[in-house]
């Protein structure tokens, strides 16, 4: 079994328990937002979590085993990304990751936002106007050091 399969079974036992993401980071203790990622097949669970997961969703061992093998990191298929909600992301990053990049620099110098040191708050914030999604993120800012 690999990881791609361990991840559609996740998937799949998720359903059939009409279990939420939020209920399984809660058994874990974890974010939403980390445990979605980690059982999406982006993150190393530890073997108790893991091993809770597994009761959890009726995971064979083998599936629990590859819950906590380091992954391969990206999970999107092509260069462009086909599905509309992730490809408005790509979208944002588009036209607003030179702004992103200007005032990160301008603020804090050269360097990066972590994508390791990191986390995130996804929540829904009611409008009249229709709902809306906000997302806040939080990275360790990298400086890039000179030699």
């Amino acid at each position: 079994m690999n990881r791609n399969e361990v991840t559609e079974l996740v998937i799949a036992q998720k359903l059939r328990k009409q279990l939420t993401w939020p209920q399984l980071a809660e058994a874990i203790g974890m974010s939403k937002e980390w445990t979605t990622a980690a059982l999406l097949g982006q993150m190393t669970l530890t073997a108790e979590q893991a091993a809770t997961i597994g009761a959890l969703l009726e995971l064979p061992a083998e599936a629990v085993e590859q819950l906590q093998v380091v992954p391969y990191k990206g999970s999107l298929p092509s260069a462009v990304p086909t599905d509309p909600l992730i490809y408005r992301f790509y979208e944002l990053v588009n036209v607003y990751g030179t702004t992103f990049k200007a005032l990160i620099h301008e603020e804090f110098g050269d360097g990066i936002m972590s994508a390791i040191d990191f986390s995130m708050d996804l929540q829904r914030e009611p409008d009249p106007k229709g709902d809306r999604v906000r997302i806040v993120m939080s990275g360790k800012f990298l400086p890039y050091k000179s030699y």
